[in-house]
């Protein structure tokens, strides 16, 4: 499945790591049956945790079949901890009527 390999080629990948595969015109003949699953199974965000439970797999060696995915550039990557959502302009307007009737 992963010819021997323990780590990841160059990419850090954390559990919470979302995936997400990306419409190529790569040759995908090269590819073996874990990595057309993973590129199907991430048609929508998943954690690559998620990935793992949904292939059965030990996480290391899904670890290693998506960096190979995110080298031909198949699949993108979000780090979950970095994305900021702007709060409600409501619900921060209804905390500061609340801090000034205390």
């Amino acid at each position: 499945m992963v010819s021997g390999r323990t780590r990841p080629a160059r990419f850090e990948l954390d559990v919470a790591t979302q995936v997400r595969s990306i419409r190529t015109s790569s040759d995908t003949d090269s590819l073996s049956v874990e990595h057309l699953e993973i590129m199907k199974l991430c048609r929508r965000a998943l954690s690559v945790a998620e990935v793992a439970a949904y292939l059965g797999a030990p996480l290391i060696v899904v670890k290693v079949l998506l960096s190979d995915l995110i080298q031909r550039g198949d699949v993108i990557t979000r780090d979950p901890s970095r994305t900021v959502e702007v709060p409600d302009r409501n619900l921060l307007q209804m905390v500061l009527e609340g801090v000034r009737g205390l």
